[in-house]
This record gives C-alpha cells, sequence and structure tokens, in this order.
C-alpha cells in the first residue's frame, strides 16, 4: 500500500530532517531511495515535492548544501546545520507526540463505535 501524497506532504519536513540527522549528507536522490527503501515502497517522495522542501529547509538555516563533482556531475549534498539539528528533534519528538494522539484518536472512536453496536 503506497500512502497519499497528502499524507507525506504533511511529513516530509519531518521525514528530511529524520534521514539527514541519521546519515549526516545526503543527496536529493539518496534521500528518496532511503526512504523508499526502509518503508519498503509505501513512502515515495517525488522530486516535485522534494527539492522545494530542502530549498525551504535551506533558506530557514536548518540545513546546509556542498557542491561535488562526480564524474562531470555536480552533485549537491544536504545536511543539517547546527539549528536544524536541534529542530530535527524537536520536530521528530513533536510527530511522535502527534501519532500517539492519533492512535489514541483513533482507538477512541473504534471504541466507542463498539459501544453503540
Amino acid at each position: 500500500m503506497l500512502f497519499s501524497s497528502e499524507l507525506i506532504k504533511g511529513t516530509l519536513r519531518t521525514i528530511i530532517l529524520k534521514m539527514l540527522s541519521e546519515h549526516k549528507r545526503m543527496y536529493g536522490y539518496e534521500i528518496t531511495q532511503t526512504v523508499k527503501e526502509i518503508t519498503s515502497d509505501k513512502i515515495q517522495i517525488r522530486e516535485g515535492a522534494l527539492y522545494p522542501t530542502l530549498h525551504a529547509l535551506e533558506a530557514e538555516g536548518l540545513v546546509i548544501t556542498e557542491t561535488e563533482y562526480i564524474g562531470k556531475r555536480l552533485r549537491i549534498y544536504y545536511s543539517l546545520s547546527k539549528e536544524g539539528k536541534s529542530k530535527s528533534k524537536e520536530k521528530i519528538k513533536e510527530f511522535n507526540e502527534f501519532m500517539n494522539t492519533m492512535k489514541h484518536l483513533l482507538d477512541t472512536k473504534t471504541k466507542h463505535a463498539l459501544q453503540f453496536i
């Protein structure tokens, strides 16, 4: 089951920050493939969503870039700034709390629905 782009859009910043906090330095394609592999293809990040988010994170000072030539190709590597490392921890904590709240909310609705049957 592939997750909807709506769900991914709302979590993309957190996903990117998490990837960069674990891998220190990554290029765009590497981020997409790592996420795809970790999630068994359930989350597929499109370039049209990835790069604008990376550029926004860079503009906010959370991500820094380095360019490197690999053969004749220019590759841009992304890594977390000092502020990005701190923000990454905050966003991951926030998202975990959100997931726990959603799980509770969904479980509560299920329990309430069963009570009326």
